[in-house]
């Protein structure tokens, strides 16, 4: 394996990238008062959540309940049969009330107040936490509704932070608290003025792109993973009911394979249902979803990769599928179906100054003898913005990776590609993923891997700031 760095030192596979900052300045220390401000700043004005949350957060208890029956069913089974009607009337009469108090409670102690520089949310009944969310850190700030959120007029708020493992949030704040909310935390995370922040509003929004659920439908029944999923759902409970005559094998197998099939065609219906796409100063809004309504962001300068994804039955109709690779952003699907040019304008939007390569070059022939038949499916375009790599014979899948997104450059040769005269190049990104350009000559893969350590170097120092509505 060889590695190259911008410094030319071989034993490196860095390209140079610096360290995030830390989250609290070196030599500084904040004394927190009995409000939770700073001393020295002036007091917080804390909220509280919708007086609905207390109906959420009531299940916990519950919740706890059911797991410990699914985790030893007999336990819970022989539990249950012991129960007298009396038994069963005053747990009730304990639980219930206990979970209502425990819901009023949890809601009781959460606060969460905004200040110059973060939001602060405190929660806690009997451990006190307090989570420091900075800013100038919000990578995105997305809105969601689950179905009975709807109906009850509230939505949950969910912070995506830069280092976060998972998101923090809001659950529940009134639909239209959660929106003006969100539009001032993107406002002082663009930085505005922490006095005028609150009347700068939402930011105005564009559409690009609009779904309609007819195509959306069409695109499913014509792709292949949901037609092999229903097949298996159907095929293999009837294969094992030959081999055991045996129902709860049958169900056993059935019942998830029945499931994985509905999460690959209605599962996957319901949530892009209504999928609209928008252009805004503080980055693309996406919004979909029949039951579930979500509205996401797609973080400015945070965009690691861009696949577009070719199907084998939507060829002929010249529709892509977008998928993104965000870092530490769960935001993972662009654009769901639609005609190659209307996707690369989306593209364009999120990937400014990026143009699709129209003509890829293939491995040498004598790649065959490594991938027979398949290594036609393999491609590779380098132009001034992006590295761009394809795979997939049936279901073809192109990756463009910004120059300024590359994180390391590898070279690797595998037995058989070292007697054939062929490497791999492949480019780590910040999304903990990876592109490679399979078995290209392995001349041709040298030069590429110090050319790339280069203009990754280049673009880094180009790229334009990772500001909100910069």
């Amino acid at each position: 394996m060889s590695t190259a760095s911008p410094g030319g030192a071989d034993s490196s596979d860095s390209l140079g990238n610096t360290p995030a900052a830390s989250l609290v300045p070196a030599g500084t220390r904040s004394l927190p008062g009995d409000d939770g401000s700073v001393r020295g700043e002036k007091p917080l004005s804390e909220r509280r959540l919708h007086p609905v949350t207390p109906f959420r957060r009531a299940w916990a208890p519950v919740t706890v309940i059911a797991g410990w029956a699914v985790h030893d069913p007999n336990q819970a089974q022989e539990q249950l049969t012991r129960l007298t009607t009396t038994a069963l009337v005053v747990g009730l009469a304990v639980i219930v009330p206990g979970a209502a108090l425990y819901g009023f409670l949890s809601w009781w102690f959460t606060h969460f107040a905004v200040t110059d520089t973060e939001l602060r949310i405190r929660t806690g009944l009997l451990f006190r936490r307090t989570a420091h969310i900075r800013l100038e850190r919000l990578q995105a700030v997305d809105v969601t509704q689950p179905l009975l959120a709807r109906v009850a007029g509230v939505a949950k708020l969910k912070l995506d932070v830069v280092g976060a493992d998972k998101k923090d949030e809001l659950a529940y704040l009134g639909e239209g608290e959660a929106r003006r909310l969100r539009a001032e935390l993107l406002a002082r995370a663009a930085g505005f003025a922490p006095e005028s922040a609150h009347e700068v509003g939402e930011a105005p929004v564009r559409r690009l792109l609009h779904v309609p659920p007819g195509v959306l439908a069409v695109s499913l029944v014509l792709t292949g993973a949901t037609w092999g999923s229903l097949l298996a759902a159907v095929v293999v409970p009837a294969f094992l009911w030959l081999l055991t005559h045996s129902v709860w094998t049958v169900l056993a197998t059935g019942l998830p394979l029945l499931g994985a099939a509905g999460a690959s065609s209605v599962g996957r219906f319901v949530g892009e249902y209504d999928w609209t796409v928008g252009e805004s100063p503080d980055g693309l809004r996406i919004d979909h979803g029949l039951l579930d309504r979500t509205h996401e962001t797609v973080p400015p300068g945070r965009v690691q990769t861009v696949r577009i994804v070719e199907p084998l039955l939507w060829r002929r109709r010249g529709w892509v599928r977008v998928e993104l690779d965000v870092a530490g952003s769960s935001n993972s699907v662009l654009v769901p179906v639609a005609p190659r040019e209307v996707a690369g304008t989306v593209i364009a939007a999120v990937l400014p100054g990026v143009t699709v390569p129209l003509s890829l070059d293939r491995p040498p022939r004598r790649a065959g003898w490594c991938l027979p038949l398949w290594w036609r499916g393999y491609g590779l375009a380098v132009t001034d913005t992006v590295f761009a790599a394809r795979h997939g014979l049936l279901r073809r899948s192109l990756s463009l990776v910004p120059h300024a997104k590359a994180q390391s450059v590898r070279l690797t040769q595998g037995p058989w590609e070292r007697l054939k005269g062929l490497a791999d190049v492949h480019i780590d990104t910040g999304a903990d993923k990876t592109v490679t350009a399979r078995l290209r000559d392995a001349a041709e893969a040298a030069e590429l891997l110090q050319a790339q350590a280069d203009r990754s170097r280049t673009g880094r120092r180009e790229a334009r700031p990772d500001r909100w509505m910069a």
